[in-house]
């Protein structure tokens, strides 16, 4: 969705909040999360987040995440990372909504 400015060139439509209405924004609620290139925790870690809000783009299963505190999932959320260049996974067990993420698409 882009808007034209008077004279310009058009411009990307963004929310109050600086968010992207395009995206669904998700909360990690955790301290100390990682964020992986791929969805498993063998992937290299490409950040680690506390209690974030993020981008996401979509969800999928990959590999099952078991924390004796928190549960198991095999759920992963792509999430915009690093000024919205990059992407990165997070399993879903530190996602606010549960096992699969209502309003975050499939990948």
């Amino acid at each position: 969705m882009f808007a034209s400015p008077a004279g310009g060139s058009p411009a990307p439509v963004v929310a109050a909040d600086g968010c992207d209405p395009t995206l669904t924004d998700v909360c990690i609620w955790a301290t100390d999360v990682n964020l992986r290139q791929q969805p498993t925790t063998d992937s290299p870690r490409l950040a680690v987040r506390s209690q974030w809000w993020a981008d996401a783009l979509c969800q999928k299963q990959g590999q099952t995440v078991h924390d004796p505190a928190v549960g198991t999932n095999n759920w992963w959320t792509a999430v915009v990372e690093f000024s919205g260049s990059d992407v990165a996974w997070v399993n879903n067990l530190y996602i606010r909504g549960g096992e699969k993420i209502a309003g975050v698409p499939d990948c």
